[in-house]
Parts: structure tokens; C-alpha cells; sequence
């Protein structure tokens, strides 16, 4: 393709840049002499309110994965690659209400930090490793490459040079101000992240419905793209770009009702609850209310993403669809070189940009676009410097290091793993969907992260080796699952899995009866109320294992059998509940929450009532 921008997008996308560089410095200033302590770098001086909160976990998670990856996923799959979206939204909820109180009532800094106060030393830093690694190789290579390769397709940068390039804008501020520069900026990312997102989408809804309004476009993509609206896939459906010049099934990406049932749950929980980059902003927020309150704005958020990220894509593979070269070339007054066409699936949102957004608005929607990248980008370098200083460095090579020390030595580490990500991202353009590619290598850590911080936080059995051995046995399991059976939905790879793991921390916490010591009992009542739920988890888990084996053999093509990871997860709960209620020995480390904690208003429960319905809607009127 041949660059798209005029001098009038040059000018708008030169001035977003101003904006947020001059923003970012000006919120990252300090008072002559006075050095920035570490809460001030890592955790913003927990001074965040629940919009910012909302708005910056949103600006860290949507980025060229979503505007580049997920577009091209709805290029070639359709509305189905929203469920990480909406799925998300559910998770927020749970992390909100259960998870993030804790993390923030111990007034931890990092992931790895809570695992060393539940466990041990050791625990804390094999997950370090696998964040650290996960962060350099797969998060910053990806989303920098996809950038540079949205750059290239609609400004003609070379593609090495768009990768530095933003990575030394996002650098500019993030290495210097910290936390509190990249979340700020954050709020002002998201405005320009979803106003250019929404425009774009409004723009191709209206190409689609030529000149007819954005509702007949909306009438026309249903109708000439009816296949791309399918929210559960079964298996031989619908076939996409392997990325070497052949088709595979969709199904491997997106197995049918694992999306809801799966292990897709252990994507959303692992990567909204325990993943530091995401995670960080609610731990900087001003309280536990302000938090809570900010998860479930940002559950809201997450539910308008789609419109902006996927529907664009589903746009874009009508209008190519709809129209041979020549009839799109005489609609646009181009040339039919200048209009281009989409050889991989990722191109699909660029070549959308540069061609149906008009001058000076393409400037703002690219300004979207990197906001998104950018916003991410230093999300990801904070807290990769974050994990490496406040876990490795701090506790391994200087115990008694000052705040001034650890500030420096986490700009040190933010400097090298840019560069590391500058050398790796080139890599990863002969992959046709960058975004499955992302789900699926962070998928061989997240149903150990579930596992070990899922029981770390509500289960007193849990002990030091058994969670160490889990986190141990993650990698290899999903390895091992890879070789024997290559051709497995990576969704339903993760669930067997994660089972696995559940299994090996049970017994190793139960064999363990010598490291552990006597502990009150709750009050008999709250016991009989614990020991009631766990009998309700216990018949949900045998019905819906029951259901897996009766009903597999029949509607594999469905992906029937991610109903074993759901029955392995609601028997787990229940043991987690039985035991917490009825045992009296525990792990020396156990938490014992105040209950108290977990309260929520009327506000936020009505709040997350309402995206639990407007997500059962959506699915019930879309399901197939």
C-alpha cells in the first residue's frame, strides 16, 4: 500500500503527540530537589480516582492487538473474537468484588510481591520470570509491531522504524514520570481512543450503506456478512487464513461454547486479576470503593469495545467483498493501485483508514489508534521495570536499597526491554492474526497463575510447594498438551490444563499435613453458611462433569467438552469452601479475609446486574 496521510493528518496527529508528551511531562514533574519515591514511580502515589482507575485500565488493555488484531480477527472470523471483550466485562466484576480488595487491604506493589507474603520466596519469582518474559517477548514485540504496521500500511514508515518509533514515544514519559505519568495520560488516551474509535466506525457503517445512514449500513453488513455475526462457532463453519497461504478452521481459535463455558474464564481471570500491567491501576487507586467503582466503569467500557474494534473489521470484508477493485476505485475517485487490498487479515483496519476515512479525520483516527498503542506500550514498560525491581533486583541484589536507587534501576530495566522489543517485533510479520497468536503463548501461563493466586487468595490448604510445583508444572503441561495434540483448540488445551494443575495442588496441600498449624474455625453460623455453598458448588461440578461425558462424544464439534474445565473449577470452589469452613489445619501464610471486604453498594451491584444482562442479551440474540 502507498501512504494515505495528508498534510492536514500530519497536523492532527502531530498535534495529539504535543499533547500527550506535554502532559505526560508536565504530570511527571517533581519540586526542585526532590526525588520521586518508589509508591510516586510504581503506584502513582495511590492517588487514582475511579474514573482514572477505569480509563487507565482500559487505555493499557485496548491496543494495536484490538484496533490491528482484533479487527482482523472480525476480518476473517466476525463478532465471535468479541467475547474476550464481553467476557471481560463479567470478569471485571469478579475482580472488583473479590480479588482486588485483598491485593489492595495487604498494600502489595506487585503480583509477585502478594505470592512471596501467601508463600515463599520462590513462588514470587518463577512468576516473576513468566510475567517478565510474557511482557518483553509477547506483549511489547506484539503490540509495537502491529503499530509500526499500521504506520507503515497508512503513513508508508518502514516497519523497523515504526517499532522504534513508538517505543521511544511511549518511553519519552513512562520511563521518566512513572505510574502516575502513564495513568493520566491514560484518561486523555481513552477520549481520543474511543471519539476517533467511534468515528471510524461511523464512517465504515456508513460506506457500507452507501451514503444511506450508519442503520442501513448496519442492515447491509448483517446481511451481506450473516456468518460474521455467529457469537458460537462449532467446528467446520467457517474457515480463515492460516497465515501461510492456507485455511484453517475457526473453530481452533474460538471452539464453540468454550467461549463461555472454557477456559476462556481462565484468560479473563488470569489477565484482569492477577496480570500486573492491568492490575497495577486498581492497586493505585484511593481506596477499595474507588477501585471497585473503577473496574465496573471500565466493565462498561469493555462492553462498547466491539463497536469499535471488530465492526470495523466486518466493514472492511464486505466493502471488499461487495465491490470488484475497479467499482471500489470508481466509489473513491482512486486508482486501483492506490486503494490497495488486503493480503492479511491485520491490514484490514489500516487499509479501512486510509481509504473510507476522509482527510484531517484520518489524522484523528490514527491518533485513536496510536493512542491505544502508545498508552499500552508504557502501561507494559512501567511494570515490567516494576516486577523486575521490586521482585529480582530489590530482594536478590540490594535488600536496603533507597527509593532513589530502585526509581533508577527501574528506568535501567524500562530502557533494555525496549530495546530487546525493538530486535524481536520484525519477527512476527509472517503471522496472518497477531491477536490469536497473543492469546494463545500467554495462554501457557494463565491457567497457573489462576490456579496458584486463585487458592493463594481464598484457600487455607494451599501450601509453599504445592503452588510452587503448580507454577513449575504450568509451561510443560501446555507444552506437552501442544505435542500430543497440535491440532487442539488452544481454549481447550488451556482447560485440561488448568484441571491438571488443580489436581497437583490438591494432593501436594493435602499430603502436606506437617507444615501446616491449627487455626480458628469461623463462627459456627458463618460455617453452616460456607458449608451451604460449597454443596451448591459440588452438584453444580457433578452435573456439569456428567453433562461433559454424556454429551462430548455427540457435540465435540461444539466444543461440548470445555465443560470439564467449568466442572473442574466449580469442585474446586466447593473443596475451597468445604474445607475453609470445616478443617482446623492450615497453611501458615493462609489469608483469612474480614468478610467486610468483599461488601459492594446497591450502586455497583445494580451496575454489574447490568452487564451481566445486556451480555446475556447480546449472546441469546446472536448466539448462532
Amino acid at each position: 500500500m502507498t501512504a494515505g496521510f495528508s498534510t492536514l493528518d500530519y497536523i492532527v496527529f502531530v498535534l495529539y503527540a504535543l499533547i500527550i508528551l506535554s502532559l505526560g511531562l508536565w504530570v511527571s514533574r517533581t519540586k526542585k530537589g526532590v526525588e520521586k519515591t518508589s509508591q510516586e514511580y510504581f503506584l502513582a502515589d495511590k492517588s487514582l480516582t475511579w474514573w482514572a482507575v477505569g480509563a487507565s485500565l482500559i487505555a493499557a488493555n485496548i491496543s494495536a492487538e484490538h484496533f490491528i488484531g482484533t479487527s482482523g480477527s472480525g476480518f476473517a472470523i466476525g463478532l465471535a473474537i468479541s467475547a474476550y471483550e464481553w467476557m471481560a466485562a463479567v470478569a471485571l466484576i469478579i475482580v472488583a468484588k473479590f480479588f482486588l480488595p485483598v491485593f489492595i487491604d495487604k498494600g502489595i506493589y506487585t503480583m509477585p510481591q502478594f505470592l512471596n507474603q501467601r508463600f515463599n520466596r520462590g513462588v514470587s519469582t518463577a512468576f516473576a520470570v513468566f510475567w517478565l518474559l510474557v511482557y518483553v517477548f509477547v506483549n511489547l514485540t506484539s503490540v509495537s509491531y502491529l503499530g509500526a504496521l499500521a504506520m507503515e500500511s497508512i503513513m508508508g514508515v518502514p516497519l523497523q522504524y515504526g517499532i522504534i518509533g513508538l517505543l521511544l514515544f511511549s518511553a519519552i514519559y513512562s520511563i521518566y514520570g512513572g505510574l502516575e505519568a502513564v495513568a493520566w495520560t491514560d484518561v486523555v488516551q481513552v477520549v481520543f481512543m474511543v471519539g476517533g474509535g467511534l468515528l471510524t466506525t461511523y464512517l465504515a457503517l456508513d460506506a457500507v450503506g452507501a451514503g444511506e445512514g450508519i442503520f442501513a449500513g448496519l442492515a447491509n453488513l448483517y446481511e451481506r456478512a450473516r456468518e460474521h455475526f455467529t457469537m458460537v462457532i462449532p467446528e467446520g463453519k467457517i474457515y480463515v487464513p492460516d497465515g501461510s497461504g492456507g485455511l484453517k478452521d475457526a473453530f481452533i481459535d474460538l471452539p464453540g461454547i468454550a467461549v463461555i463455558a472454557g477456559a476462556m474464564w481462565a484468560t479473563n481471570l488470569g489477565y484482569w486479576g492477577f496480570n500486573q500491567y492491568i492490575i497495577q491501576k486498581g492497586l493505585a487507586a484511593k481506596s477499595i470503593n474507588e477501585a471497585k467503582r473503577g473496574l465496573l466503569f471500565a466493565g462498561y467500557l469493555k462492553i462498547l469495545m466491539p463497536i469499535i474494534v471488530v465492526i470495523p473489521g466486518i466493514a472492511a470484508y464486505v466493502l471488499l467483498n461487495a465491490h470488484t477493485p475497479e467499482e471500489l476505485a470508481a466509489i473513491l475517485g482512486k486508482s486501483v493501485g492506490e486503494i490497495g487490498t488486503i493480503a492479511k487479515s491485520d491490514q484490514a483496519y489500516p487499509w479501512l483508514l486510509k481509504n473510507f476515512v476522509p482527510s484531517g479525520i484520518r489524522g484523528l483516527a490514527f491518533a485513536a489508534l496510536a493512542a491505544a498503542i502508545v498508552s499500552s506500550l508504557a502501561s507494559m514498560v512501567n511494570s515490567t521495570a516494576t516486577i523486575f525491581t521490586m521482585d529480582i533486583y530489590n530482594p536478590y541484589f540490594k535488600p536496603n536499597a533507597t527509593s532513589r536507587q530502585l526509581v533508577r534501576v527501574g528506568r535501567i530495566v524500562a530502557i533494555v526491554s525496549l530495546g530487546i522489543a525493538a530486535i524481536v517485533a520484525p519477527q512476527l510479520s509472517s503471522l496472518d492474526q497477531v491477536f490469536q497468536y497473543i492469546q494463545e503463548y500467554t495462554g501457557y501461563i494463565y491457567p497457573g497463575v489462576v490456579a496458584v493466586f486463585g487458592m493463594g487468595l481464598f484457600w487455607r490448604q494451599i501450601t509453599a510447594n504445592a503452588a510452587l510445583w503448580t507454577a513449575i508444572a504450568t509451561i510443560p503441561a501446555g507444552i506437552i498438551f501442544k505435542v500430543i495434540s497440535p491440532d487442539m483448540p488452544f481454549l481447550l488445551r488451556m482447560g485440561y490444563v488448568f484441571i491438571i494443575l488443580c489436581v497437583i495442588a490438591s494432593v501436594i496441600s493435602f499430603a502436606e499435613t506437617g507444615v501446616k498449624v491449627k487455626s480458628p474455625l469461623p463462627p459456627e453460623s458463618r460455617q453452616r453458611k460456607i458449608a451451604g455453598f460449597s454443596y451448591v458448588f459440588f452438584v453444580l461440578g457433578l452435573i456439569t462433569l456428567i453433562a461433559g461425558f454424556i454429551y462430548t462424544p455427540e457435540y465435540s464439534y461444539y466444543g461440548i467438552e470445555s465443560l470439564f474445565f467449568l466442572a473442574a473449577l466449580f469442585l474446586m470452589i466447593g473443596i475451597i469452601l468445604y474445607t475453609n469452613a470445616k478443617m482446623p489445619l492450615s497453611d501458615p501464610k493462609a489469608i483469612v479475609s474480614d468478610p467486610v471486604l468483599f461488601n459492594t453498594g446497591t450502586p455497583f451491584n445494580i451496575g454489574a446486574a447490568g452487564i451481566v444482562l445486556i451480555i446475556g442479551l447480546i449472546y441469546y440474540f446472536l448466539w448462532y
